[in-house]
């Protein structure tokens, strides 16, 4: 019933490399350090992750809840909002998204000028989407551990980019997190 927790759990803990690049580049060099970044987190951390989402979603379970055209209709447009959230974020990144380095400049224009971690944002938009239109206790355990991993990686990345780029201390003061502030006229 549970094994989507072992890819699910196994893919978020690849995927977390990238919150290492500082001391992977310290100890193996940049180089080396920039493809066990890409096999962590690209190759074998992603897949797995989705991978433990494909096994919730066919785990043999009754709904929680019967979410109706309503919910369907609100599941599918918070998964495509996440999705334009996060390709809007991986444009501005370009290659830093899949193979991050020391030598990283700060990104802080487009999207990243409104929030820190647009990529995070749209999945926590897509995980919610994502129970909405499989509510069964499987999606839910799941898409609760994806909530729970985005918040740590984050914090997380955010200690490594603060090693790497010194100007992302201002940057995080002045740029919140995951919502823009809304500005009143």
């Amino acid at each position: 019933m549970f094994s989507f927790l072992v890819p699910l759990l196994l893919g978020f803990i690849f995927n977390s490399a990238s919150t290492f690049t500082t001391l992977y580049t310290s100890r193996l060099g940049a180089k080396t350090a920039r493809l066990v970044c890409i096999l962590l987190r690209d190759v074998l951390g992603i897949p797995l992750w989705a991978l433990g989402y494909i096994m919730a979603a066919r785990a043999d379970l009754a709904p929680l809840f019967d979410p109706g055209v309503a919910g369907v209709v609100a599941g599918w447009l918070l998964i495509l909002t996440g999705g334009v959230v996060i390709g809007v974020g991986l444009h501005s990144l370009r290659g830093r998204a899949a193979a991050p380095s020391v030598d990283d400049s700060l990104v802080n224009w487009g999207i990243y000028n409104r929030i820190r971690h647009p990529l995070y944002s749209g999945m926590l938009l897509e995980l919610a989407g994502l129970f909405l239109i499989i509510p069964t206790f499987s999606m839910l355990v799941a898409c609760t551990l994806g909530g729970i991993w985005v918040l740590i990686q984050a914090r997380l990345e955010e200690a490594d980019l603060l090693q790497r780029l010194p100007a992302y201390r201002q940057y995080m003061q002045r740029v919140p997190r995951f919502l823009p502030r809304l500005r009143l006229p």
